[in-house]
């Protein structure tokens, strides 16, 4: 009987603990199966967790000499790197054993293994301690999430090419760190390391960095990024690299063809992107239908398979933490026949550097090619008090608005604070806002929130503060 549940969820990141709490919540018996040795997934252990000590870190150490100018000055500045590791595994570990905390709270029974799916309402799990156990279960859900991509012929050793796991553990900052890749994570762990003194370029297949970002963000950005030092090769291609164990050097040509050029490098951190992690699950076997690597789901979730169910990285959609945690505390209210839903029209999205990067809804480029009529607003940060205060001021609030109804489509913001200031732009579109809404909401003073409300107000084309 100890080996029959009502729910086996397979994955502990994420999207996979979070809905085997939910489940617990409504009166299921849940095991989680996590072949990690902690739990977590990619997010806590190599990703968005690690990856953000290390960018607070890096930040604050960047921002030191530029305090001189309120008044703060210090005679010497050293970097401690094995210190700072040492904070971000601390972080690390302190958080994967509240999730420890909160299944013995919950009664989730967590199972450390490889999970495979035999049958319908059947796994059986390969122990990490040995040996093999197999649970039943009316309802399987997988959110075994996703593993960084690689390029054909380049492999990855994590010491000299690494993938953005290696990047978060270097033992020392490398004099030349190429980045192939400008999306989110190679924008982030290349901050991280041009901040402590490496010289930083980023290789990118399109001619633009942040592919899904609003066009006006994405040239912001890339100027900021460039005042930091931080070099950019668009439209190039990564065809080769080469390793002498001490050193590398990396071939790169056009994108459209053309000749090739060597580029020096001491870190290849190939950063193109991540494919969704199905492997060993059994899938084929069963007849679970796979689109492009990623398994298909109808709106509740569920695969083709009657029981079987999949959320997070490994179905459509952003490759986002927050996106999968909804997914599974949706699946789990569906299967105790409660109104599971996630609106994926409000999913924000979040580049962690300094200016921060965040947007939510569509962009600009997208209603121009869907042909919607929509107003835009803008508002800098150079003209926000707290901003100014601050030493902040780059970077700016754009709002698109329905011509007609006035109701928020997109919100893209570059500047101070843009993460947690892009969840009041989301609530708004939860519950289907106008751009007058936040207008007319009353904003604390003096506050980096209060560019949102002069944004919404530039909408109108009646701004008050620029």
């Amino acid at each position: 009987m100890a080996d029959s549940f009502d729910l086996i969820v397979i994955g502990g990141g994420p999207g996979g603990y979070i809905c085997a709490i939910r489940a617990a919540q409504l009166g299921m018996n849940v095991a989680c199966v996590e072949k990690r040795d902690a739990l977590g997934g990619t997010c806590l252990n190599v990703g968005c967790i690690p990856s953000k000590a290390l960018l607070h870190s890096s930040e604050l150490y960047a921002h030191i000499p530029a305090l001189a100018d309120m008044g703060i000055e210090m005679e010497s500045l050293s970097l401690d790197l094995s210190a700072m590791m040492n904070h971000k595994d601390k972080t690390v570990g302190e958080l994967t054993k509240g999730i420890e905390f909160l299944f013995k709270k919950n009664k989730v029974t967590p199972i450390a293994g490889t999970a495979k799916i035999t049958a319908p309402g059947s796994v059986q799990v390969a122990l990490s301690g040995g040996g093999e156990q197999t649970l039943s279960a009316g309802n399987i859900v997988i959110a075994t999430g996703s593993e960084p991509a690689s390029l054909p012929g380049i492999d990855i050793d994590e010491e000299r090419i690494v993938s953005s796991t290696g990047a978060l553990s270097l033992s020392e900052v490398p004099e030349q760190l190429l980045v192939v890749g400008g999306g989110v994570i190679g924008l982030e762990l290349g901050s991280v390391w041009a901040r402590l003194g490496a010289e930083v370029t980023v290789v990118e297949f399109l001619d633009h960095i942040v592919p899904g970002a609003d066009s006006d963000i994405r040239k912001e950005f890339q100027r900021a990024l460039k005042k930091q030092g931080i070099g950019f090769r668009l439209s190039t291609k990564v065809t080769g690299i080469e390793n002498s164990g001490t050193s590398l050097k990396v071939t790169v040509e056009p994108a459209e063809g053309g000749a090739a050029e060597e580029l020096p490098a001491d870190i290849a951190l190939i950063a193109i992107g991540r494919r969704p992690y199905t492997d060993g699950l059994g899938l084929e076997e069963l007849g679970v239908a796979t689109e492009r690597g990623m398994i298909v789901t109808d709106s509740r979730y569920q695969t083709n398979v009657s029981g079987i169910y999949a959320i997070g990285d490994v179905i459509a959609g952003p490759m986002l933490a927050h996106k999968a945690e909804d997914e599974g505390v949706a699946v789990a209210e569906l299967l105790a026949g409660q109104a599971g839903h996630v609106n994926y029209a409000a999913i924000p999205s979040v580049v962690y550097t300094a200016p921060e990067v965040a947007w939510v809804g569509k962009t600009e480029d997208e209603l121009k090619a869907e042909d919607v009529q929509y107003r835009a607003g803008k508002a800098s940060f150079a003209a926000n008090a707290r901003a100014k205060a601050a030493g902040e001021t780059a970077g700016f609030v754009k709002i698109l608005a329905d011509a007609e109804t006035d109701q928020i489509l997109g919100v893209h913001m570059i500047g101070p604070d843009a993460g947690n200031m892009i969840s009041e732009a989301t609530l708004a579109m939860e519950f289907g806002g106008a751009a007058e809404d936040l207008a007319r909401t009353c904003h604390a003073h003096p506050t980096l929130a209060e560019t949102i409300k002069e944004a919404a107000l530039a909408v109108a084309k009646r701004t008050l503060n620029s």
